[in-house]
Parts: structure tokens; sequence; C-alpha cells
């Protein structure tokens, strides 16, 4: 059940270029978030009317705390990255549907995140049972990391090539011959076109998450609708809204 909630921040820092790491105290909210889902975070300007969609990297339902790792992309994100312990933010959550542990439970499943798509993925990780494979792409500069080589065996591609494979995940996957019996990913739309068709090509069943700009968050107004093989039930078109349908879907569900 999403609920909305003035939490407190608990602490921040910024763990790579533009890339902010933060704490969130929201006992709520935690009780209920499942790995995969992401929250809305509200700005103090009153100018900014919509909420920022920010995936959950790590969940703390003992402590009822919620940890995001967030890029500055714009003025929200900008304003986030300024808050410090003690400070209040108005979060809503937990919003969509999150991965499905349960169908790959004692399988070996293959994790993939790109870029900002690596952050959700450690939570996931954390929670599965069984063999798992985690394949991280980035830019450049590396985050999580240490916390990832605690959850699983860890596969990193970089696009300069400073650390890892040169390339990207699939590369990284080609390089290691990795295999699994499952697949779970997040980051840009090409790297999941590419995993889409590679688990299609292997008959490997593919679990995807979407990134995509959201307004509502709630699946309201439409504006985050992404192509799919059949009728939606809301629209009655080939849709699925990503805020409230995913942002997880099965890879044989949507175009890409």
């Amino acid at each position: 059940m999403k609920r909305k909630e003035c939490c407190t921040v608990v602490s921040q820092e910024c763990i790579a270029k533009g890339i902010y790491s933060m704490w969130i105290a929201a006992e709520m909210i935690a009780g209920e978030a499942k790995a995969g889902q992401f929250i809305s975070l509200f700005s103090r300007d009153g100018s900014r009317l919509l909420p920022r969609p920010i995936s959950l990297c790590e969940i703390d339902r003992v402590q009822g705390r919620l940890r995001i790792v967030y890029r500055v992309a714009g003025a929200g994100t900008e304003e986030f990255s300024h808050l410090a312990s003690g400070d209040r933010i108005e979060v809503l959550g937990p919003l969509g549907n999150g991965f499905p542990l349960e169908e790959v439970k004692g399988k070996r499943v293959m994790l993939m995140g790109g870029g900002i798509g690596v952050p959700p993925m450690l939570e996931t990780a954390r929670e599965l049972t069984g063999e798992k494979l985690i394949v991280c792409g980035y830019r450049d500069e590396l985050f999580l990391t240490e916390e990832f080589s605690k959850a699983g065996e860890l596969y990193v591609a970089t696009e300069d090539g400073s650390a890892g494979v040169k390339g990207n995940v699939m590369d990284a996957v080609h390089t290691y011959a990795l295999d699994a019996d499952a697949i779970f990913a997040c980051g840009p739309a090409p790297m999941l076109r590419a995993i889409k068709a590679y688990g299609l090509e292997k008959g490997i069943p593919c679990w995807i998450s979407m990134e995509e700009k959201m307004a509502c968050g709630v699946g309201a107004c439409l504006a985050c609708v992404c192509k799919s093989t059949e009728v939606d039930d809301h629209s009655h078109v080939h849709n699925k809204r990503i805020c409230k349908d995913g942002p997880v879907f099965k890879s044989t569900e949507i175009e890409l």
C-alpha cells in the first residue's frame, strides 16, 4: 500500500561524480517496500510540483530506513543533493511492482545494471536465493562495487576500459561466457533491448525494469506509457503504464 510520509534524512554522501547516496528514515514505507520498487520525492520548492521518482537501492526493514542512489540530472535532484542529516522531505511510496523473486527462487540468476540502473539491483541481489551473477556497466567511475561483491559474483564493464571489460554489460557476458536460468535487468533502453534479444536467442526468461520520466508516479496521467504486446486493461490499447504496471516487465510483454 503506497503512502505519503514526511521523512527525515539520516545521511547523504557523494559516492561518484554527480552520484549521491541518501539514507531516509521512512518506517511505514520501508516496512512494505520490495526489491525493484521506487519512491517519489517531493521538492520543497513550490514551483516544482511534480515529484522525482528514484529507485530503491537498499531496504532496511528493521530500522525502517531506505537507501536511494541517484544521479543529479536537473533542478529537483540538485536540490536533493544538498539535503543533510536531520532535513525533512516528503516521500510517496512504495511504488511499482518490483522484481518477481519467488519465480526464480533457487535458480541461477544474472542481475544486470547499467548506469543509474545499477542501484536497484543491489537490494534485488541481497534478497535473491540461489546463485547470483551480477554484471554492472559504468561509463567510467565505479560505485557500489564493494556492496555488490558481498551479494554475489560481480563482473564489471566500463565504456572507457578503466575497469573490468571495455564496453557494456553484454560485452562482459560474452567475455566471461556467463549463463543463467533467468535475467533481471535495469538500465537504458538500448541496453534492455540487447538483453531482451539475448534472452530470446538463448531461451532465458528476462525481467527488465524500465527507466522513464514520470509525472504522477501512480498511473493516473499516462505520461510514462510504453508499447506492450497485449492490450492494456486500463487504456484498452497496446500500452503499459511504467509507473503502475511496472517498472518491471517480462521482456516479452513490451516492445523496446
